[in-house]
């Protein structure tokens, strides 16, 4: 009877495992539908998420109003994400990653449809405070949805095309609004990108395949606040929130100033040539999508050194009275910005073990906090000192990354001592009493 009981567990577990769906990867089914689905998803949120930022000069003028005061249509709406991305991550945990992202952008894409007719500044930006809250359900999601749909030596290159989807959102949404705007006015650029991100979420909820490695979790606070303490206390995850924040902080003053510095002299670029600058946001797909084959070649170090080294140089060549340099100044630093942006969220992806969609959102949090700090911050920074003083606030949050991942680089040599073993296996241990007392809770 016990050789037969065995046998039958075995031929259980065989009939299981075969089963058992196989996760996507390039050139299995289902792998190019979810990543067109999560590109359509990237453009629709980050149309949306970013919409007034080209037509920063033109609400200033329409409002009569500052540079600092127009850039709260902006830093409202990436505050608000930075504040509801946990929450709703942890819907998606009982709800599931595919219902959560749907909701999300459609409330969103609605409120865009309202925006245009914002009759102050103060109803634009609380407008634009429920969109930002609204698209929070988005990128955490996303990034859970891709960690466990995902082969995990896909999952770089997966979250790069998201990211690469997140890169043309910013740069159609920019472009469209922009000579929308220079053609019929602002509020008119914010209406067509509202269209546009309607019929992304259409092809986005068409096109995404079901999970089929979701486990619905709990609502529970005490579980959501056990795995958001256990992320808190992961020094690499938090290396890994402040390079996100530091890296958003730079590409949030130079994206939210630069238009103010293309309409005024030496420039004196109308409306729709400076929305069309935000075409660079193509090196930015470029570089998103191949930031796994930087991470094969150098190391997840090596890949974050050279994204360093490329923002820093595009912003001191931005420096330059030469729009060629300007230019290819914002080049550079985008094509840093999304490397490490990519890098830094694929780490968080597969270091977390357990509560990824809590992990991703902490990462989420810091970044678009970070994005809200750029924006206000470098707007009052080129209000005192002009461009160069934008310039100033992004060369310190570059050197905050190096130091980070310097630091990150001494961790690891000193982590192999017998010091450093035995506090692992300490926090090994910790862990695993806090997962048994979760469980038996």
């Amino acid at each position: 009877m016990p050789a037969a009981s065995t046998k039958a567990s075995t031929a259980v577990a065989a009939v299981s495992v075969a089963t058992t769906p196989e996760p996507l990867s390039p050139g299995r089914p289902g792998y190019r539908r979810m990543s067109f689905a999560l590109f359509a998803a990237g453009i629709a949120a980050f149309a949306l998420l970013y919409s007034t930022q080209a037509l920063l000069p033109a609400v200033s003028a329409g409002f009569g109003v500052s540079a600092s005061a127009a850039s709260w249509t902006v830093s409202a709406a990436t505050g608000a994400m930075a504040l509801f991305v946990l929450p709703l991550s942890a819907l998606s945990e009982r709800f599931g990653r595919r219902t959560l992202m749907t909701v999300s952008l459609t409330v969103a894409a609605g409120v865009g449809l309202l925006v245009p007719f914002a009759p102050s500044l103060e109803w634009l930006v609380a407008l634009r405070a429920v969109q930002g809250a609204a698209l929070a359900g988005v990128p955490a999601s996303a990034m859970a949805y891709l960690a466990e749909e995902v082969r995990p030596k896909a999952l770089v290159g997966a979250i790069g095309l998201f990211v690469a989807g997140n890169s043309i959102g910013g740069m159609s949404g920019r472009i469209v609004t922009g000579w929308a705007a220079q053609l019929w006015g602002w509020r008119a650029g914010l209406a067509a990108v509202g269209l546009l991100a309607l019929g992304a979420v259409v092809v986005f909820r068409v096109l995404l395949p079901k999970p089929r490695h979701f486990t619905p979790g709990t609502l529970s606070p005490r579980a959501l606040a056990g795995a958001v303490r256990g992320h808190l206390s992961d020094p690499l995850l938090l290396r890994l929130y402040a390079i996100g924040a530091l890296f958003m902080t730079v590409f949030g003053a130079v994206y939210t100033v630069i238009g103010y510095r293309l309409v005024e002299a030496p420039f004196s670029l109308p409306q729709g040539v400076v929305g069309s600058i935000f075409l660079v946001y193509l090196v930015g797909t470029v570089s998103s999508a191949a930031a796994g084959v930087l991470v094969g070649r150098l190391g997840r170090r090596g890949a974050l050194y050279l994204a360093v080294v490329t923002t820093a140089a595009g912003l001191l060549l931005s420096l330059a009275d030469s729009l060629a340099a300007v230019v290819l100044g914002l080049v550079l630093i985008t094509a840093g910005f999304f490397a490490g942006h990519a890098v830094a969220s694929s780490a968080v992806s597969r270091t977390a073990r357990t509560g990824r969609a809590q992990a991703s959102a902490l990462y989420q949090s810091a970044y678009y906090l970070g994005s809200s700090v750029g924006g206000t911050l470098g707007a009052i920074a080129f209000h005192s000192a002009g461009w160069a003083g934008t310039v100033a606030l992004g060369v310190l949050a570059v050197l905050g990354v190096v130091s980070i991942t310097l630091y990150g680089s001494w961790a690891a040599r000193t982590a192999g001592t017998p010091a450093a073993a035995a506090r692992a296996a300490g926090g090994r241990a910790a862990e695993a009493r806090r997962a048994l007392a979760a469980a038996r809770r």
